[in-house]
């Protein structure tokens, strides 16, 4: 769901149910913004959200089983410099030390980062 500033006040009352859904605008993600039509452009080109936890793991869908073998390579690929790209200034030493990809509910399957580059 992508709103405006204004209306904010008014699609907190849907809080409840569009939370739990990760439906709820929010401005960390571009979803609350003033210029609407680049947020729904944005996101009906498969903008993807990653978040990461206190141990710096890094998460993200970069695919579906119907895609085929070189669109999730191109999906992965494209994480990966977005990660690189995104990286604190202070570091200078490697920044991913691992990547693991993973079925919803399988096992996961390390991927060699050189790969990648």
């Amino acid at each position: 769901m992508v709103a405006t500033p204004a209306m904010m006040s008014k699609v907190g009352k849907l809080g409840k149910i569009l939370g739990p859904k990760g439906l709820m605008p929010n401005p960390k993600l571009g979803t609350v913004t003033q210029d609407v039509k680049t947020a729904v452009k944005n996101a009906k080109a498969g903008q993807v959200k990653f978040k990461n936890d206190k141990a710096g793991i890094v998460q993200a869908g970069i695919g579906k089983l119907s895609f085929n073998e070189q669109d999730l390579i191109e999906n992965l690929k494209a994480f990966y410099s977005s990660i690189n790209k995104n990286k604190p200034s202070a570091v200078k030493a490697s920044f991913i030390k691992k990547i693991t990809i993973a079925s919803t509910m399988g096992v996961g399957l390390e991927i060699n980062v050189a790969s990648l580059r």
